[in-house]
């Protein structure tokens, strides 16, 4: 061996020997979540709820009666999802609980969870299944007790406020997201694996960060109350393309009713969704995790963030389905709080049936993977 021939190996040695090291030095940070992860649930035990309020059984029944609601329980059996990696080098299903905070601020100090999302995402067969959860649901709270003279039941988006700094009634590392994700799970039944929590002022700098979104309204849009008759709350019917701001004042119009928002808010995200997976901005991804790492809550690492880009290419539009409970599942009511000492709206609804939704819905046979426009109102395409 002459000696170029040896300088020429070690020089290949000593590269391959840093190039093995940066691997090493950047594959935990890679795989290391942007936040704290979420705590390992505890057994469920069966929720209870307080002396002053009883489900009216008769009512709920009378109103699924008449009604077309088939109950979910007839769905078909769930399906069995048998390899242990999913495509992009993911697991073969992701559940994500996504929260829109009404925080105005970067922050995440105070703020209620005025929209709340379980975000259901098949690496095996791709597809993305996102579901509504009413945050006006009464419902008990963990760890909020000894704050509230043993007041341990408030509705379901305060859950997110009491776990952050600004109340911090949970030692929970993962603060709000992580109180919100055991609520649910307590109530519900709800799994989750990561969480992802944005306030107003980050949504807005993320949708400006992508040069605005395009939603095509079906019916016009018209947000203007007695007391603000702005023009800018009416999004008349047909196409638009929004920056941020106008996006938000979009998903947050509640004059229509909340499921009427809900579907508003589903679009928004849907646009959001086209835009981050269109060619001109998924190359950028990279540089958009890093611009806004420190304005999330979130327990997603960058690997994993990237799987979800990745797969976000290959899932055809028919294959991003947003389900929401039948609504006449739910009745206005009032109930009194001890906390605000007065009476408050939350919606009574029969819990077992919600469980029974939601365990369909994570494990991924409902809604039901199928091409076309549904046969009912709780299955909506909204991506065309």
């Amino acid at each position: 061996m002459t000696s170029i021939q040896k300088a020429i190996i070690s020089f290949l040695t000593v590269v391959a020997v840093g190039m093995i090291g940066l691997v090493f030095w950047i594959l935990p940070r890679w795989q290391t979540p942007l936040g704290p992860r979420l705590q390992t649930y505890p057994t469920v035990t069966p929720f209870g709820l307080p002396a002053t309020w009883t489900p009216d059984a008769d009512a709920t029944a009378t109103r699924l009666a008449s009604s077309n609601f088939v109950p979910i329980t007839n769905a078909s059996p769930l399906p069995t999802i048998t390899p242990n990696i999913g495509m992009c080098g993911a697991p073969p299903a992701m559940n994500i609980l996504v929260i829109g905070a009404d925080q105005r601020s970067e922050s995440y100090k105070y703020g209620l969870a005025d929209a709340i999302r379980l975000v259901r995402v098949n690496f095996v067969n791709p597809q993305v299944t996102v579901l509504e959860i009413p945050r006006d649901l009464w419902v008990e709270i963990p760890d909020i007790a000894d704050n509230l003279n043993g007041q341990d039941h408030e509705k379901l988006n305060q859950a997110y406020l009491y776990g952050n700094k600004g109340f911090g009634y949970t030692d929970d590392l993962t603060q709000g997201p992580g109180l919100l994700s055991r609520t649910l799970n307590l109530n519900f039944g709800v799994q989750v694996d990561n969480y992802a929590a944005v306030n107003m002022k980050t949504f807005v700098n993320i949708v400006n960060a992508v040069s605005g979104i395009d939603v095509d309204l079906p019916r016009t849009v018209d947000g203007r109350t007695a007391d603000d008759k702005s023009r800018r709350l009416v999004f008349p019917e047909g196409k638009h393309h929004l920056d941020g701001d106008r996006a938000l004042t979009l998903a947050r119009i509640r004059i229509s009713g909340v499921f009427n928002r809900a579907e508003n808010q589903d679009r928004v995200l849907c646009a959001l969704r086209d835009k981050l997976t269109s060619p001109k901005v998924i190359t950028k991804i990279p540089d958009l995790i890093r611009s806004f790492r420190d304005s999330v809550q979130t327990d997603l690492s960058p690997a994993q963030l990237g799987q979800l880009a990745c797969i976000g290419t290959q899932i055809r539009p028919e294959n991003i389905r947003f389900a929401v409970f039948p609504e006449e599942l739910f009745r206005q009511t009032r109930i009194y709080d001890p906390v605000f000492k007065k009476r408050v709206f939350v919606w009574d609804a029969d819990y077992d049936i919600m469980r029974d939704y939601i365990a369909q819905f994570q494990a991924g046979a409902w809604p039901p993977l199928v091409s076309g426009m549904p046969e009912d109102n709780n299955e909506v395409p909204f991506c065309p």
